[in-house]
């Protein structure tokens, strides 16, 4: 079976993960999936498979003529982003795509090259996008099923390699993915999570990562007896938004550029909130973002009165490369493995986190593999069958490598 087969299958499953609720996993859908996947695992042969209480996925392919060999793994995530519609997904596959804009359904939607570029170079290849009302799920679907499909057509090789580790994790998207994965079960000394984009890229940079949220409290009356009285929260809001630098903000930042990024607002006269990520590779960027918020705060305070505005940010992740820099052979191995399936490697960073970011700094050191999906969290999320099958054959040049 070929990867985007298995694809096709999993977005099936409802995985939408929920930040809102505490437990793991967030929703039940992502169990759903996690036991069809140990089903499966288990009927292509891989050992040791089970789901735990979280629904974290475990499976190991054991070792065969090699067995002195580091164990090493593969990791993917098993729900999907909430912050638009998951469910029920209508894929729609082309054939032979001729490069040219992709009316999605009946959605109003149209994905074109002139927004996503690279759409030229897919023509004659088969492209997997949606009807424009849903994700696609390829995000992180595809890389569960280039995974498993590695593991089948592995298992089915008589070719010597050690044993490999296997893990699908939930709630990737809420930031706890790897926060509960049992390391010594997992049994790996490194490994690779298969969460990115173009196949021959290789990610080991991420981002710094905050949350902050912003609660303004406002003093309501009368509108015809307001002045000097009344403090509109929700201006207040719009004061504190227009405070921080308008450039830096997602849409007009790239590469290695940090960001401060709205999520969400809310308010009336009386009370606001805000919600913003804050995000940078570089660890002084990152700390002096985080004081410009509290030095806001103060700024507001001073002029509206002491608890108008209270700011509360917390860390979610760290930038991998702090690890990753001492563990090159681990980078090494993944281009080299690109390279032997005749592509042209190339080193990014990620504008956002991994897995692998938490599981770095847990120590296991873990790099980001492309899936060959793109335009991740929206209706213009596509993917392209032929680089999928490029990732598995990259997959299996790291198992016979090592």
């Amino acid at each position: 079976m070929r990867a985007y087969e298995r694809l096709l299958n999993y977005i099936t499953y409802d995985t939408a993960s929920d930040e809102t609720v505490e437990k793991t996993p967030t929703t039940e859908g992502q169990r759903v999936l996690a036991e069809a996947l140990a089903e499966e695992m288990k009927q292509l042969g891989l050992s040791q498979v089970a789901v735990d209480e979280h629904a974290y996925v475990y499976g190991k392919i054991p070792a065969k003529g090699v067995e002195g060999r580091t164990p090493f793994g593969f990791i993917a995530h098993l729900d999907t982003v909430s912050e638009f519609p998951a469910h029920p997904v209508k894929p729609q596959i082309i054939r032979d795509y001729d490069g040219e804009s992709v009316v999605l359904g009946d959605s109003g939607r149209v994905l074109t090259p002139e927004k996503f570029p690279h759409l030229r170079e897919m023509k004659g290849k088969t492209l997997i996008t949606t009807d424009g009302t849903t994700i696609l799920g390829a995000d992180d679907k595809a890389g569960v099923a280039e995974i498993m499909t590695m593991c089948e057509q592995v298992l089915a090789s008589e070719q010597p390699h050690g044993e490999i580790c296997i893990c699908f994790t939930p709630d990737e998207e809420t930031g706890h993915g790897a926060a509960l994965l049992d390391l010594e079960r997992f049994g790996a000394k490194f490994a690779y999570t298969v969460d990115g984009s173009a196949p021959e890229v290789i990610e080991y940079e991420t981002f710094h990562a905050a949350g902050a949220k912003w609660e303004i409290r406002g003093f309501e009356t009368h509108p015809g007896s307001a002045k000097d009285v009344m403090i509109n929260a929700s201006l207040v809001a719009a004061e504190i938004i227009h405070m921080l630098p308008e450039d830096e903000i997602p849409a007009k930042t790239e590469g290695y550029q940090g960001f401060f990024h709205l999520c969400s607002m809310e308010g009336n006269v009386s009370r606001a909130g805000l919600d913003y990520i804050i995000r940078d590779h570089d660890a002084g960027k990152f700390a002096r973002r985080k004081e410009q918020m509290e030095e806001i705060e103060k700024r507001i305070n001073e002029k509206y009165g002491e608890g108008t505005a209270k700011l509360t940010i917390w860390d979610e992740y760290r930038n991998m490369a702090e690890v990753l820099k001492d563990c090159p052979e681990v980078i090494q191995m993944a281009k080299d493995a690109a390279a032997a399936v005749g592509l042209t490697p190339v080193t990014e960073p990620v504008r956002g986190g991994t897995d692998g970011s938490q599981l770095s700094f847990r120590g296991l050191p873990c790099p980001n593999l492309g899936t060959g999906g793109y335009a991740y969290h929206g209706p213009y999320e596509h993917a392209v069958a032929e680089q999928m099958d490029q990732a598995v054959e990259i997959l299996k040049e790291l198992v016979y490598r090592m």
